[in-house]
């Protein structure tokens, strides 16, 4: 048997081989990205009937990729499929948001608490090009940039957290309520607030103070209870009776 001798140097040409590979999107992927993206700016409205056969003929598509599309937006609860019967983007269900803001709460706390132990200054310019990028949205009024960044500081935590692995939950959760966010960013000042959110808890987690970046997470956390009742009066269509 021929003993294989693998190198330092043969192992992070693989590894720079195999990271250079571009990732492969299947055209059900792309079609669920798209529509996904329309769901939670509100292009698409709550209670939309999504049909298969316009939705094939807006990408020029059979309605296979389109069905294992609205399969996925299904398994994040976006979509309701009823067989034989209409597809319908989700309306907002209180119950729903509920259980989704206390899943992420508790879980963000606790990668809150991870991120200020295992601070290290390696991460400090990943974060601080997300805030000035934040802050060059909220300046020229980017609501659809702002939200994209929003994420990107939730996920720089859970790697400062070293719990990627919790992300996936916050993300999970946090869309089913981020359709609603969209109507409060609506409001430049509503943008800055949470900027302003976001910087101090980065402060708290660069002194390695976690009792006082939860106390900033959970107020920051909590800033959509009023965008949900103002909602809720103002466009009452758009949630489950």
């Amino acid at each position: 048997m021929t003993e294989v001798v693998t190198t330092k140097q043969d192992e992070r040409e693989s590894l720079s081989m195999a990271y250079s590979i571009p990732e492969r999107r299947s055209t059900a992927d792309i079609i669920f990205a798209q529509l996904r993206d329309e769901i939670m700016s509100l292009d698409i409205l709550p209670g939309a009937k999504l049909s298969e056969s316009e939705v094939a003929a807006k990408f020029g598509v059979s309605r296979q990729p389109v069905r294992e599309a609205l399969n996925l937006l299904s398994s994040e609860d976006l979509v309701t499929i009823q067989p034989q019967k209409a597809t319908r983007v989700r309306k907002f269900s209180m119950a729903r948001i509920d259980t989704a803001r206390f899943v992420r709460r508790a879980v963000e706390v606790e990668v809150i608490k991870f991120a200020c132990k295992n601070w290290s200054d390696l991460y400090r310019p990943g974060l601080e090009r997300c805030m000035s990028a934040q802050d060059r949205a909220v300046a020229t009024h980017d609501t659809q940039g702002f939200h994209v960044l929003d994420e990107e500081f939730h996920a720089l935590l859970a790697d400062v957290a070293q719990t990627p692995f919790a992300f996936a939950r916050i993300k999970e959760n946090k869309a089913y309520v981020d359709r609603i966010c969209v109507l409060s960013l609506k409001n430049t000042d509503e943008m800055a607030v949470l900027v302003d959110d976001h910087r101090a808890i980065f402060e708290h987690i660069t002194a390695q103070d976690a009792a006082g970046a939860e106390h900033v997470l959970r107020a920051h956390l909590a800033r959509i209870e009023k965008t949900i009742e103002a909602v809720r009066l103002s466009n009452a269509e758009y949630f489950d009776a």
